[in-house]
């Protein structure tokens, strides 16, 4: 029998039951489901027990159940805080890294279908099927001529964030002979290259693409990336695609560039607040496709991100290096505050 078990909740459920099979068959785990109905005292006293919290998301995410620094404050055994996907903005991480809270993501497991999502955006805007659908249920596509599209051989993406998603975008990009050139401050022109892209600066990418995607995470650097001015930067013919967060792009400055024929179009599978309302005036314009926040839900998807978290808790709680360790930075006094609470020390950071 197992006596130093680690308490790990989570709400409602995890994008597929396997994460749930694994952990709550690990001796050392103690997994404790927590349901967002329940009274708030009783669903605090489970918290406040425990030393992981996999944060569900945001489209689900319910206030107090942010991982802020007011949850933080009252669970004084939290050692980390996972969230369900690839983003972890619905973590402070701030805030997490100056209490000795580590936090994970699950980047890389669900890069296939996001990126799919926006080679989708790209085929479907180029070729104008939300248009010439909406046409269709109007009766106003007598004159085919009238809607016609675009190839997008030989076409620029411009490809903001080259991590694991992006990367794949790039690779997706080249099969259809376009030219790709990518902004990510963070990777040199030879990482870039190595991922498929030419590295240029985010002024550049705005002027010179037919296709923006945005596959970065929503960071402060990154809230308001695309603001009026930037719109304004791009070209006229040209399409902004983001599946990746809302709030990059100023909702507001978007529907303006649209309006005013800025520019062509745009896919988005985010928004300020998800699900947007139906009137949301960006779903009211024939050359805007969206979809609610579904680029990465695919059933392959869930399984691999759920497996992936699960296996990613198994070592964090085992005080392995977990794999997609979001702030290394909080490893010394994670490590101190980890041996006070399961009373032994974690494997150093390399």
């Amino acid at each position: 029998m197992v006596w130093n078990r680690k308490r790990l909740v989570f709400f409602e459920r995890f994008f597929h039951p396997i994460a749930e099979e694994i952990l709550g068959g690990q001796d050392d785990i103690e997994l404790v489901r927590l349901q967002y109905d329940t009274d708030v005292a009783v669903n605090w006293r489970e918290m406040e027990r425990a030393c992981g919290y996999h944060v569900g998301a945001r489209t689900e995410l319910v206030e107090p159940w942010f991982g802020n620094s007011a949850l933080l404050a009252r669970c004084p055994d939290m050692l980390a805080l996972c969230s369900t996907g690839a983003g972890y903005d619905v973590i402070d991480v701030d805030a997490c890294t100056a209490v000795g809270v580590i936090v994970c993501s699950q980047s890389g497991t669900n890069n296939e279908p996001v990126a799919e999502h926006a080679i989708g955006f790209i085929l479907a805007l180029s070729k104008k099927m939300g248009l010439t659908n909406r046409a269709l249920l109007r009766n106003a596509a007598s004159n085919r001529y009238d809607l016609m599209g675009n190839d997008i051989q030989h076409k620029t993406v411009g490809i903001v964030g080259l991590g694991k998603i992006g990367t794949r975008t790039a690779k997706f990009c080249h099969v259809f002979d376009m030219e790709v050139i990518a902004y990510d401050p963070y990777l040199t022109a030879e990482q870039i290259a190595e991922r498929g892209a030419r590295k240029v600066e985010f002024a550049e990418l705005l002027a010179r693409s037919d296709f923006v995607t945005v596959h970065c995470p929503r960071t402060k650097e990154t809230v308001n990336l695309f603001d009026a001015a930037a719109f304004a930067q791009m070209k006229q013919s040209a399409y902004f695609i983001n599946t990746a967060r809302g709030l990059i792009h100023n909702e507001a400055a978007l529907l303006g560039a649209l309006r005013q024929k800025q520019i062509a179009g745009a896919g988005l599978d985010v928004f300020d607040i998800e699900p947007p309302p139906a009137d949301h005036p960006l779903l009211q314009l024939d050359n805007v496709m969206a979809t609610p926040h579904i680029a990465g839900g695919t059933h392959e998807a869930a399984l691999n991100m759920s497996k992936a978290a699960a296996e990613q808790w198994i070592d964090l709680l085992r005080g392995r290096v977990p794999p997609r360790l979001v702030n290394p930075e909080a490893w010394p006094l994670y490590s101190e505050r980890f041996e006070r609470v399961l009373g032994f020390r974690p494997d150093a950071l390399v």
